[in-house]
């Protein structure tokens, strides 16, 4: 099970709060047309509290992209009080979050849906 503090040696300011509650890994670039409709839902569910957020570039981090196997953008990756989500998250009855990881773009009632389930 991974620790969300093996992130720091990539490079992620990983702070203390992040060890508790529900965290979003978002890795975007900036070329990516569905990470920039993504990235403001993102910033609006952590403004109200419902997830503490993390932004990270690919194209600035290709180590962390290859630790998860990251072939496709944007991917989100999920954290539940420190550790990586383990269990897969189905949206109407579709698997959107499989060990941790959802790849593509969805809406904020899907995302929230997401979260409430993590």
């Amino acid at each position: 099970m991974m620790n969300i503090e093996e992130l720091k040696e990539f490079g992620l300011a990983i702070s203390d709060d992040m060890n508790q509650g529900k965290v979003i890994i978002d890795v975007y670039t900036e070329w990516c047309g569905p990470c920039k409709w993504l990235s403001p839902l993102l910033d609006n569910l952590d403004k109200e509290g419902l997830i503490k957020l993390l932004k990270v570039d690919l194209d600035q981090n290709r180590p962390l992209g290859d630790k998860f196997g990251i072939t496709a953008i944007p991917t989100l990756i999920f954290f539940k009080d420190g550790h990586l989500l383990e269990h897969t998250i189905e949206v109407q009855d579709q698997p959107v979050v499989r060990n941790g990881i959802m790849v593509g773009a969805a809406g904020e009632p899907v995302l929230k849906e997401i979260i409430s389930k993590m």
